[in-house]
Parts: structure tokens; C-alpha cells; sequence
């Protein structure tokens, strides 16, 4: 078709990137998540192909494993970009382990309550089902996250971060101890999966080390690619090999963020430290522009995808409600009994998107309830995003106002010391127009 030639699809490609650039400055003035935005581009460029074409056409079929391959990419580059900018330091390992903690408990609760939820409202779901459709239902979206918090306090903005990142690597290995589960052939237990993480950490920290010390001594400098290559393909490899993947990434990316910890004393002479530097700065750069890109196709494609008559269903909006309404529940009294009474904005922090379609799409066939409707999905992650929008452009306008107070206070009281200066200097005035009159006598 005429409307989908080469120079359509590019022009059309290069002004989505323009668009969502734009969104990301919108994003950063209001506070509303820019893959919100990107969604809604995707909804609108549905209705206008169908439009232009003159018939409906069945975009999730066509997208489906275009959609995935974009959302693996996005997946490793948003891992990647997240560790790089994680600081290992004494004063932070109590963050960590609390952020660490919050992300596993919150990951198994709303895994639990969400299961009870669909195994009692859809029809032909099992427990072992429910639990493996509300285990994505249950994972933070670190692609909708991580951008989004810039704006926050430094601590709450670390928090989201460390959360986000640990909510997807154990969501994923979540998944996929319970797609295992399926087979009793393939089914290794909970011992032979904390096997697999072991031998995924060992393998992580080896591969990590062998990067590092290898791309240092590269001298092209069109090299940041081929590690991001290597990256890749020890990602699918490690899949392939039913490894935790993920993790991989993760050790990676926090090795070259801090060198000095992994390389202490004596084993620093084996860093370049100018090499060392230059890599880590071009590949944060690179990760960045690359999951800015990758993410945005993926949310435009998915809205593209969307079929909106299946939010029209009573029991569609029904169970997204409630499984919403336990999120928050399970959330806040995580919140409340690990970080105190100071939990705004962080309770409302918790949107579902790119790793949540990702699984869903990856649910084995002999697990699929056909009951199921995908509305689920789509309610559960618009309505996180907006309640996550809501509380963000909530805390600006707090945040705002505090600020004004503030400045009000302090012209207050700037004003009120310039008024006793100027006091007792007409003091001052009187009393030297005295003695001066005095001396004159």
C-alpha cells in the first residue's frame, strides 16, 4: 500500500522521535509520564491508518513479535541505564536492602492478591494460572518510572530507581520459576532455581570483568555499539539457557559505574582509568539515547496495538479496580512500616507497562485462559500511569508552594532586619547630631 512506502515509514518514524522529545519536555515541566503521552500517539495513529486505509486491521497480530523484539532491547538499555547510575556506597547499603525488600514483598503480595482476584473472577483460571497472569500485573515499570522521578528529592528519587530496577529483575525470574513450574520435566524446584541465580551471578561478575578489561584496550573508537552487541547477545544467550538474563546486565552495568569498589588496591593496575572514564561516559550517553529511542517506539507500537472496545467490558473494569485497589493497599502499609509517615508521593508510584506487556505476550499457550480479556491489561496500566500522574503534578504543586513560602518568609524577614538597620541608624544619626551639637555648645 501506498501509504506504507519507505519514505512514508520513515518520515513517519522520524517525526515520532520528534514527538516524543517534545513529550519528554512536557513531561518535565508537568510532571505527566511521557510514555502516557506516547500511548495515547499510538491510540491516535490506530484510528488515523484505519481511517486512510478504510477498514479496520488487526494491528496486534500484525505488531505482536515486532513489539516484543522492541520491548527485549528497551528492557536490557533501561536495566543498563538505571545501574549506571547506581552508587555502591557504605551510607547507601540500608537504602538498598530496604528498597530490595519493599520490591520482593510488594512483588509477592500483589502477585497473591491479584491471583485471588482473577482465579475468583474469570472464568477456566486455575490458582497456578491466576498466578502466572498477575505475576506482570505485579511488576513496576522501571521504563515509566525512571524518567519520571527526576524531579523528585535526591533519596525518593534513588528509591524509585533501586526499586523499579529490583521489581523487574525478580518480576522476570518470578515469571519464569512459575512458567517452569508447567513442565514437570523442565521443573526444577526452588533449589535448582536459586541454582540458576547463583550460576547467573557468577557467570555475570566473570563476563563483566572480561568486558571491562578487553574494551579497554580497544582502540576503535566506534566501540560503545559492539559492547552494547555483546551485552545483547549474552542476554538471548542466557535465555536461551533459561538464565536470570537480566541479571547479567545489571552486574555489568554496576562494575563499570563503580570501578574502584570492584577493582580495590592493588588489582587497579589493571584499569586504564582515562580509558575506564571515556567508556563509562560515551556508553551512559549511548544507553540513554538509545532507551529514550527504543522506549518510544515500544509504547507508540503497543498503543497502535491497543483494541479499545475491550475497556467497554463490566467484569474488564471491575477486576482492574480491584486489582488497582490492592496495589495501593499492599503498597502503603509496605511503605508505612519501612520509611515512616514521609510516603508521598512514593505510594502512588507504582505504573505497569513495558515488562507487563512483555510477559503477558510470553505466557506459554498451554497456560493461556482464554477468559482472560486484555482490557485487564490496558485498565491496569493506563489507571496506574494517570494515579502515578496525578500524585506527581500533586507534589510539584506542594513542592511549589513550599518553595513560595519559603521565599516569602525569608523577604519577610529581610525586610524586617532592613527595618532595624534602619532604625538604629537614624539612631546612630540622632546621636551624633547630638554630641555634635553638644561639642559645638
Amino acid at each position: 500500500m501506498e501509504i506504507f512506502s519507505s519514505y512514508n515509514l520513515i518520515m513517519g518514524a522520524a517525526a515520532i522521535v520528534v514527538i516524543s522529545f517534545w513529550f519528554n519536555t512536557i513531561s518535565k515541566k508537568t510532571n505527566i509520564p511521557s510514555v502516557l503521552m506516547l500511548i495515547v500517539l499510538g491510540i491516535s495513529l490506530q484510528f488515523g491508518l484505519n481511517y486512510f486505509i478504510g477498514r479496520e486491521i488487526d494491528f496486534e497480530k500484525n505488531l505482536r513479535g515486532t513489539l516484543e523484539i522492541i520491548g527485549t532491547i528497551g528492557l536490557v538499555m533501561i536495566v543498563l541505564e538505571a545501574a549506571l547510575e547506581l552508587e555502591l556506597k557504605k551510607e547507601k547499603l540500608i537504602p538498598i536492602l530496604k528498597s530490595l525488600a519493599i520490591a520482593l514483598i510488594g512483588l509477592i503480595g500483589s502477585a497473591w492478591l491479584a491471583a485471588l482476584i482473577l482465579y475468583q473472577f474469570i472464568d477456566g483460571m486455575t490458582m497456578q494460572s491466576a498466578w502466572l497472569y498477575a505475576t506482570p500485573l505485579s511488576i513496576l515499570s522501571s521504563a515509566i518510572i525512571i524518567p519520571s522521578v527526576n524531579g523528585l528529592r535526591e533519596d525518593k528519587k534513588e528509591f524509585h530507581i533501586y526499586e523499579s530496577t529490583f521489581s523487574d529483575i525478580m518480576g522476570i525470574m518470578m515469571f519464569y520459576f512459575l512458567t517452569g513450574g508447567l513442565d514437570s520435566e523442565t521443573d526444577s524446584g526452588a533449589l535448582g532455581f536459586a541454582g540458576n541465580i547463583a550460576l547467573t551471578i557468577i557467570i555475570a561478575i566473570v563476563a563483566s570483568y572480561a568486558l571491562l578489561l578487553i574494551f579497554q584496550k580497544i582502540k576503535s573508537q566506534a566501540k560503545q555499539f559492539l559492547l552494547i552487541a555483546v551485552l545483547l547477545l549474552l542476554y538471548a544467550i542466557g535465555k536461551k539457557m533459561h538464565l536470570s538474563s537480566l541479571i547479567i546486565i545489571l552486574v555489568f552495568g554496576l562494575v563499570i559505574a563503580n570501578v574502584k569498589i570492584f577493582f580495590p588496591g592493588k588489582t587497579a593496575i589493571f584499569l586504564e582509568r582515562e580509558k575506564m572514564h571515556q567508556i563509562y561516559h560515551e556508553l551512559h550517553i549511548i544507553t540513554l539515547e538509545t532507551a529514550f529511542v527504543v522506549r518510544t517506539f515500544f509504547f507508540v507500537i503497543f498503543g497502535i496495538t491497543i483494541a479499545l472496545s475491550s475497556l467497554l467490558s463490566i467484569t474488564v473494569t471491575m477486576v482492574s479496580v480491584l486489582i488497582i485497589m490492592s496495589i495501593y493497599v499492599v503498597r502503603f502499609l509496605l511503605l508505612r512500616v519501612f520509611l515512616g509517615k514521609n510516603i508521598f508521593p512514593q505510594v502512588f508510584v507504582a505504573p505497569r507497562g513495558l515488562i507487563t506487556i512483555l510477559l503477558f505476550y510470553a505466557i506459554p499457550s498451554k497456560a493461556e485462559v482464554a477468559g482472560f480479556e486484555s482490557g485487564i491489561l490496558l485498565f491496569v496500566i493506563i489507571a496506574s500511569s494517570l494515579v502515578m500522574t496525578a500524585a506527581m503534578i500533586h507534589d510539584k504543586k506542594k513542592m511549589g508552594t513550599l518553595l513560595d513560602e519559603i521565599d516569602e518568609e525569608l523577604l519577610a524577614r529581610k525586610e524586617a532586619e532592613d527595618a532595624i538597620h534602619d532604625q538604629n541608624s537614624g539612631a546612630l544619626n540622632v546621636q551624633s547630631s547630638q554630641e555634635i551639637t553638644a561639642n559645638q555648645t
